[in-house]
């Protein structure tokens, strides 16, 4: 009776499915499915999938394993295994992982300490695409290479040896590892000293500056270009295949060494992992799914199916896959790509990377002083953790505001009529629903933020650090006050871009206006459904467009330029033509909301005003100052304020068409608060710290132009 019960318990055991999370979509996923149906054939053990989106996947994960509600096993990207590891979320997989049996830079990338904490199913990495009607032969070194490149260049014609993300550090590597440079040092810190960088740096220079690449790249045009025959090789990875035209022949290969340094272009390597949940309950049989998902059958049905790079070094004597030319091409890049770090640190690097780079690609400094700005730029970026404060006197100061708050309405209560009061209790009751979703859409989220500011974020943990968030940023703590990073710089620039673009718009707004409210002007109907139109696109649309008008090499108002004689603008390069380029686009989206109100209040001034002014003798500019001015004030006095605030928070236009080149220059507070949130290590603490700072700033310009309408009204 108790062999057969202990069966029993040991039968429904193994019965019981385990949990597999992922990301993937369309055949990735149909890849993994089928490679499921495979495991529950051969071990008869059901596996319970579930897709989640990639963006909350980590979030997902951090909350659901320590309560013991997340998967067995789960397939993410190595980058965030450190994070992984220090919140005890992953398991480490000593003596049960065999490491001929994958890359050893895959199985590298896995390690941190000397432990493996994953199976490595798959890589990516950049190679050479090769445009096969204009280049058939890969290059072995860069002395070939430069010479197959100036071959195929014709830069007046726009046409290009080759085509990369040159501004982004990602596809920079290569060249800095080629050199023999090192990203961090043994303390973990990043390194920006020596003559790798700057060498790096020169040489990229070069490639721009002999028309043998474009300026300023993103991967739209890149794809353009190599889909028109414009860009006879291109740097990417295996996503860049997907996009290439079906009529286009072309060849994958790895990058040629360094014939200065004998060493190979070494892209960076990221390995896509199974990962063993810490928490999981059968700690054998997840990493039993997990082996099985990295190798054998698995590995060539993700590779011919989900057209991913297996990490499986068996893999490739399968046929298919050495028949293959995408898989095999891939295989051999991977050889030589150095593991991406996957500690927090790396987050820290790109911006200081990237800012340097592009520094020097748009002529603003050498490459010797864009490896010292790279420098000086990390060690801001590079925020210690603040020392942890005790919460105890913020809360007491809580509670003293609350009991003062409460009696100051218990004494307004007291010296009222209760009649009042009771009306006024009746009222609310009706605006309950109403003042609840105010309460959860706006209110409550923003005490979270305000207090969210009072807190240090570091690899998933928060601690309490008081006002040294607020103190670090109103101290400039790490740079200069004249630098883009410190907050009062960052705020000249706002301010003087909501001064700008509040003006222009007012001003158009208001000339636009005038000549559509004019009896002598022609079909007004259509004018006016004209000039609303850039306010009824989406912004983020419009962005897009207006930065592409402005790139260096194929933007057309460049174009315009040099059809009038004038030598083209690098509007990114410089700050006051990156500024302009800004309001450009920004006046663009906004005179249409004020040529709106305008005209409308306009409409509502009688007639007779005027034709009485006229009588009188008065001027068309007297009877604009004494009658259109004072009469629209009212109407424009609210749009003003209310353009003020979203030009105060407009986002999009500077993220979207500057980016805040250059070096950060023309960055906002609001786009600040994003970079100090999402791109610099997930600071949110510093992040809300500032957005408490914009909250204050707005609330006290309001109330200023309140007393200041207060008193004219009086007057």
């Amino acid at each position: 009776m108790i062999f057969s019960s202990l069966l029993f318990l040991i039968l429904a055991a193994e019965a019981q499915p385990l949990k597999l999370w992922h990301a993937y979509r369309g055949g990735e996923e149909k890849a993994l499915e089928r490679v499921l149906a495979a495991y529950s054939r051969q071990t008869g053990r059901p596996v319970e999938l579930l897709a989640v989106p990639y963006d909350v996947f980590s979030s997902k994960l951090t909350a659901a394993i320590p309560h013991g509600h997340g998967p067995d096993v789960f397939i993410y990207s190595h980058e965030n295994v450190g994070m992984f590891q220090r919140l005890g979320l992953v398991a480490p997989l000593d003596g049960s992982i065999r490491l001929e049996d994958y890359f050893p830079n895959a199985v590298d990338a896995l390690r941190i300490e000397g432990r493996t904490y994953g199976y490595p199913l798959s890589f990516k990495c950049l190679a050479l695409y090769l445009n096969n009607a204009l280049a058939s032969k890969p290059p072995e070194n860069t002395q070939q290479w430069l010479a197959q490149l100036r071959a195929l260049s014709r830069p007046a014609d726009n046409r290009f040896g080759l085509a990369y993300e040159s501004g982004n550090f990602y596809f920079h590597a290569p060249f800095l590892f080629g050199y023999g440079g090192e990203l961090f040092d043994r303390a973990g810190r990043a390194r920006f000293d020596g003559e790798s960088l700057p060498r790096s740096f020169a040489f990229v220079k070069r490639l721009q500056d002999e028309g043998l690449i474009p300026q300023e790249t993103s991967g739209a045009l890149i794809k353009s270009l190599f889909n028109e025959g414009r860009a006879a090789m291109v740097i990417s990875g295996p996503w860049f295949a997907g996009e290439i035209s079906p009529g286009i022949r072309y060849s994958i290969a790895p990058l040629p060494r360094n014939s200065e340094t004998g060493l190979p272009l070494s892209p960076f390597l990221g390995v896509e992992a199974a990962l063993v949940s810490s928490r999981s309950g059968d700690q054998s049989g997840a990493r039993g799914l997990a082996r099985f998902l990295s190798l054998g059958e698995a590995s060539a049905i993700r590779a011919t199916l989900g057209r991913q790079v297996p990490a499986d070094v068996a893999a490739y004597r399968r046929p298919e896959l050495r028949s293959d030319p995408f898989i095999s091409a891939f295989g051999r890049a991977a050889v030589h790509a150095a593991p991406m770090p996957n500690t927090p640190e790396l987050a820290r690097v790109w911006e200081p990377m990237k800012l340097a780079l592009r520094g020097v690609l748009q002529g603003q400094s050498s490459p010797e002083q864009g490896a010292a700005l790279a420098s000086r730029r990390y060690r801001a970026l590079y925020r210690e953790r603040p020392p942890e404060a005790s919460p105890r006197p913020y809360l007491l100061l809580l509670f003293l505001l609350g009991v003062a708050i409460s009696f100051w309405a218990w004494r307004r209560a007291r010296s009222g009529q209760p009649s009042r009061y009771r009306r006024l209790g009746r009222a609310m009751a009706y605006m309950a629903p109403a003042a609840a979703g105010v309460f959860v859409l706006i209110v409550f989220p923003l005490l979270i933020g305000m207090g969210l500011a009072f807190f240090h974020h570091e690899a998933g943990r928060f601690s309490f650090v008081g006002l040294a968030n607020f103190v670090d940023i109103l101290r400039s703590r790490g740079y200069y006050v004249s630098e883009p990073l410190s907050f009062y710089f960052t705020l000249a620039v706002t301010v003087l871009w909501t001064v700008v673009n509040v003006a222009l718009h007012v001003g158009i707004g208001l000339a636009l206006a005038l000549a559509l409210r004019s009896p002598l002007l022609r079909l007004r109907g259509v004018f006016r459904v004209l000039l609303i139109v850039p306010w009824a696109v989406p912004n983020y649309i419009t962005a897009l467009i207006w930065k592409g008008m402005f790139h260096r090499q194929f933007g057309a108002i460049n174009a315009l330029l040099e059809s009038l004689g004038v030598e083209p603008i690098s509007w990114f390069a410089r700050f006051s033509t990156a500024f302009a380029a800004n309001v450009a686009t920004n006046t663009w989206l906004g005179f249409p909301f004020m040529m709106v109100v305008c005209l409308g209040a306009l409409q509502s001034i009688p007639s007779e005003l005027y034709e009485a002014a006229e009588v009188d003798g008065a001027s068309r500019w007297h009877r604009f100052r004494h009658i259109t001015l004072p009469l629209l004030r009212p109407a424009l006095g609210p749009a003003v304020v209310l353009g003020t605030i979203w030009t105060f928070n407009m986002f999009n236009i500077v993220y979207l068409v500057s980016g805040g080149e250059p070096g950060g220059g023309t960055d906002i507070l609001v786009s600040e608060a994003y970079r100090w949130a999402f791109q610099r290590n997930e600071q949110y603490g510093f992040a809300a710290a500032y957005s408490v700072l914009i909250f204050l700033f707005l609330v006290a310009y309001t109330a200023f132009l309140r007393r200041i309408a207060g008193r004219a009204e009086a007057a």
